[in-house]
């Protein structure tokens, strides 16, 4: 079971869902960029978001994930969320700030706090940034918070084929 969350940075603080943020996180997630490049993570509606949520809170019940937070200003305003999510040959760091919110650095700032938490929790010792290459702002994100990119390729993500970039951030 992961142990309850509260990290707490300069403007933020990450910790989990409960079902009265489902209007927030159905409307963070409708953004052009979120349509855009995580296609999977737009909730139409708030009734979806609601389904969602109760999901993502019983994943804090196990060790399997995924483990998705919000990301909420000091106000309690949720702004977006952070994520370790398991895939083929690991863990992957995710993330995302709605548009309101964009080019403040508080991608930046979550995930600098929230990866050395991460992986502590879930003891591995590397987790993986993967991201599209003309995701500029996540491309951007990833190299601030020192993930070294460790390959490009094309490859399947979000239902097609696109040029990935696939960043490491290691201990």
């Amino acid at each position: 079971m992961m142990e309850r969350i509260e990290l707490i940075t300069e403007r933020l603080i990450i910790t989990q869902f409960d079902l009265s943020m489902a209007e927030s996180v159905h409307l963070n997630s409708l953004d052009e960029d979120t349509r855009r490049f995580t296609p999977d993570e737009v909730f139409e509606t708030v009734d979806v978001a609601q389904e969602t949520i109760e999901f993502l809170m019983e994943c804090y019940k196990n060790n399997e994930g995924p483990f998705v937070y919000p990301i909420l200003l000091k106000t309690g305003k949720n702004i977006g969320y952070v994520q370790a999510v398991p895939i083929d040959n690991g863990w992957e760091v995710g993330y995302h700030i709605a548009l309101p919110y964009t080019k403040k650095g508080y991608a930046k700032e979550a995930v600098k706090a929230f990866v050395p938490y991460i992986m502590s929790q879930l003891k591995i010792d590397h987790i993986w940034g993967i991201c599209r290459t003309d995701n500029v702002a996540s491309f951007a994100v990833l190299k601030h918070c020192h993930f070294e990119l460790d390959s490009t390729y094309i490859g399947k993500y979000q239902g097609g084929n696109h040029e990935i970039c696939r960043f490491v951030y290691r201990k």
